[in-house]
C-alpha cells in the first residue's frame, strides 16, 4: 500500500509535468517547432530523451523478469552503448547535413518516393507490434502489482487496476505529446531521466542490503551473496550465463550475437524513435555529443534492471520475499513491483511508483511525437502536399488517436505470444522487422550501386518474409501443416541473422537490374560521393571531448564483458 509520502511524491511530480508542459507548449507554431523542437535542443537533454525514449516500462517489468529467469542471457541488448557511438560518428552526419525530419525522408533523398512510402509504413507498423502495446502492457503489470485496491465498478463490470493504469497513462502521455510537441517529450525526459535512474538505483540498493543480510552482512555483502546463491545450483550457473551453446533452443550464443547487433543498429542508427532526438539539436556537434551522452547512459540498464532481477530471484530463494509462480515457473514479469512492494520504506516507494510512470509516459510519449512525425511528414504531407504549417500541427496532434487504439488492440494478441517474457517478445518480433531496414540504411550509405529498385525490394520482400515468419510463429507453433510448424520452431533469432543476409542478396540483385544512380543524386548521402564542404563542416563539429567521451562508452562495454564472461566462475 502507497501512503501519504509516496502519495505525495507521485504529485510532484506531475506538479514538475504540467510545469514543462505548460512552458513549452506556446512553442508550436510551425511543423520544425512541432516536430524538432526548433532545432534548439542542447546535448544533456538530447542524451537523457535518448535514455528516457529507450527506458520504458518494459524495461522495468520486462527486463527485471528476464534477469530473474535467464540471468545475464539479455545483457546483450543493454550493452549496445557502443552502438551509439556508431551512431554519432557514422550515421549521424548524413542525417542531419541533410536537414530531414525523418528516416524516411532520407531513404527518398537516397532512393525515391516509394522507398520512403515503404519504410514509413513499415515503421508504423513496427510501432503497434512492439512499442505501444509493450509498452502499455508493461505498465499495466506494475499498476496491477503496486495497486490491486484501484477498481472501478461500471453497470456491474469490474474494471481492474491493470486497465486504470494501461489508459489512465496512455491518456497523460498522449496529452502533453500532443500540446508540447517534442520540445515538451525532451525536455520532460530530462527530468524523468533522473526519476527512472534515482528509483531503480534505489530498488537495486535495497535489495542488495536484504539479500547482504542472510550472511549477517550489509549492502556491501549482497553481491557476493548473489553470487553464491546462483552458484550453488550448476543449473541456474549454466541458464544464468551471458553465453549459452548453439544449442539452446532461445539464446544460441551466435544468434544472439547477429540478433542483438542487428537490432541494435536498426534501432540506435536507423529508427525515427531515437534518431528525431539528434535531429532536434542545434547543430551537428550539439547532435553528436547528445548521442555519446545517450550512450553513456545506455550503460545503467544492465545494473538497474537486469541485475535487480537475479537480486528478486535470490531473495526468493531464501524465502525473503513472495514471488508469484505461475505455470510452474517465478512470474518473472511480476518481479520488480514485486521488490518495490515488499522492500522500499514510504517515500522511496513513491520515487519509484514516480519512476515507473515516467518511464511509461516517456516511452509514450516520445513514441507518439514519432508516430505523429511519420504519419504526418511521410503521409500526410505527402498525400497534401500543400498543406499549411498550422494544419501539419494539428494533424500530427490527431494522428497519435489511431496507433494508440491498435496498440492497445495488440496488447491481448501479444500476451498470448510472449510467454518467453515481455523483453524476449520484443527482441524476437524486432528481429524479424529490423533486418532489411538495417540492410538497405547500409547499402545505401557506403555502396553507390544501390539504387531504388534494390532498396524497394529490400524493404519489401525483407518485410513480408519477417511477418510470415511472426505470423507462422503466432497460428502453427503447436498445431498446423509440418512444414509450418518446421518454420515456426526455427530459432527465432538464426532467422534474423538468415533474414539480413537474403535482404543483402535481394538489394544487390534488384540493384544490379537497374542502372545505378547518377552521381549528383548521391552528393552528401554516401560516403564515396563527399565535397569538401561535408567533410570540412563535419570534423569542425567535434573534438577531444567527443574521442574522449566515445572512448569512454567503449571502454566500459569491454569492462562489463570482460566481467560477466566469467563472473560465476
Amino acid at each position: 500500500m502507497l501512503t501519504l509520502l509516496d502519495w505525495l511524491m507521485i504529485l510532484g511530480y506531475f506538479g514538475l509535468l504540467a510545469a514543462v508542459v505548460f512552458f513549452t507548449h506556446r512553442k508550436q507554431e510551425t511543423s520544425q517547432d512541432f516536430f524538432l523542437g526548433g532545432r534548439t535542443v542542447g546535448w544533456l537533454a538530447i542524451g537523457a530523451s535518448i535514455f528516457a525514449s529507450n527506458v520504458g516500462s518494459e524495461h522495468l517489468i520486462g527486463l527485471a523478469g528476464q534477469g530473474a529467469s535467464s540471468g545475464l542471457s539479455m545483457a546483450h541488448w543493454e550493452l549496445h552503448a557502443w552502438v551509439l557511438i556508431l551512431m554519432s560518428w557514422v550515421f549521424l552526419p548524413f542525417y542531419y547535413k541533410s536537414g530531414v525530419y525523418t528516416m524516411p525522408e532520407f531513404l527518398e533523398r537516397r532512393f525515391g518516393a516509394r522507398a520512403r512510402w515503404i519504410l514509413s509504413l513499415v515503421s508504423l507498423a513496427a510501432y503497434v507490434l512492439t512499442k505501444v502495446s509493450v509498452t502499455v502492457f508493461a505498465g499495466a503489470l506494475f499498476f496491477e502489482v503496486m495497486l490491486p485496491e484501484v477498481q472501478l465498478t461500471i453497470g456491474g463490470t469490474v474494471i481492474s487496476s491493470f486497465w486504470i493504469g494501461a489508459f489512465t497513462t496512455v491518456t497523460l502521455a498522449g496529452i502533453y505529446s500532443c500540446f508540447g510537441g517534442l520540445l515538451a517529450v525532451v525536455y520532460t525526459e530530462l527530468v524523468q531521466t533522473g526519476l527512472i535512474l534515482a528509483g531503480s538505483i534505489a530498488v537495486t540498493l535495497f535489495s542488495l542490503s536484504k539479500l547482504g543480510g542472510v550472511e549477517g552482512g550489509t549492502l556491501f555483502n549482497g553481491w557476493a551473496v548473489l553470487k553464491s546463491t546462483l552458484k550453488a545450483d550448476p543449473q541456474i550457473v549454466e541458464a544464468f550465463s551471458l553465453w549459452h551453446p548453439l544449442s539452446h533452443p532461445t539464446l544460441p550464443w551466435l544468434g544472439v550475437l547477429i540478433a542483438s547487433v542487428t537490432i541494435g543498429v536498426w534501432y540506435w542508427c536507423t529508427d525515427q524513435f531515437i534518431v528525431q532526438r539528434s535531429l532536434s539539436a542545434k547543430n551537428l556537434r550539439e547532435a553528436r555529443r547528445g548521442t555519446i551522452w545517450g550512450g553513456a547512459l545506455k550503460l545503467f540498464p544492465v545494473f538497474i534492471f537486469l541485475v535487480p532481477g537475479m537480486l528478486g530471484y535470490a531473495l526468493y530463494k531464501h524465502g525473503l520475499i513472495n514471488i508469484p509462480v505461475e505455470n510452474g515457473a517465478l512470474a518473472g514479469d511480476k518481479i520488480f513491483p514485486t521488490l518495490v512492494q515488499s522492500l522500499l520504506p514510504s517515500g522511496f516507494r513513491g520515487l519509484v511508483v514516480a519512476g515507473m510512470i515516467a518511464a511509461l509516459m516517456s516511452s509514450l510519449a516520445s513514441l507518439f511525437n514519432s508516430v505523429s512525425t511519420l504519419f504526418t511528414v511521410d503521409v500526410y504531407k505527402k498525400l497534401k502536399p500543400e498543406t499549411s504549417e498550422r494544419e501539419l500541427v494539428h494533424v500530427g496532434r490527431l494522428s497519435t488517436i489511431t496507433i494508440t487504439v491498435l496498440g492497445i488492440i495488440w496488447v491481448p494478441i501479444m500476451k498470448a505470444i510472449s510467454s518467453g517474457g515481455l523483453y524476449q517478445y520484443i527482441q524476437s518480433v524486432q528481429g524479424f522487422l529490423a533486418p532489411p531496414i538495417v540492410a538497405v540504411f547500409l547499402a545505401g550509405l557506403f555502396w553507390k550501386r544501390c539504387n531504388l529498385r534494390g532498396a524497394v525490394w529490400g524493404l519489401s520482400l525483407g518485410f513480408i518474409l519477417g511477418m510470415a515468419k511472426l505470423t507462422v510463429n503466432s497460428a502453427c507453433a503447436k498445431s498446423g501443416p509440418a512444414f509450418l510448424q518446421a518454420i515456426a520452431k526455427f530459432q527465432d533469432f538464426y532467422f534474423s541473422g538468415l533474414l539480413l543476409a537474403l535482404s543483402f542478396v535481394i538489394i544487390a540483385v534488384a540493384s544490379y537490374s537497374a542502372p545505378p544512380p547518377a552521381r549528383e543524386q548521391l552528393e552528401g548521402l554516401n560516403y564515396s560521393c563527399l565535397d569538401e564542404s561535408f567533410k570540412a563542416e563535419n570534423r569542425a563539429s567535434w573534438n577531444w571531448v567527443d574521442v574522449v567521451g566515445s572512448a569512454f562508452v567503449i571502454g566500459m562495454v569491454i569492462a562489463a564483458y570482460a566481467y560477466f564472461w566469467t563472473w560465476l566462475k
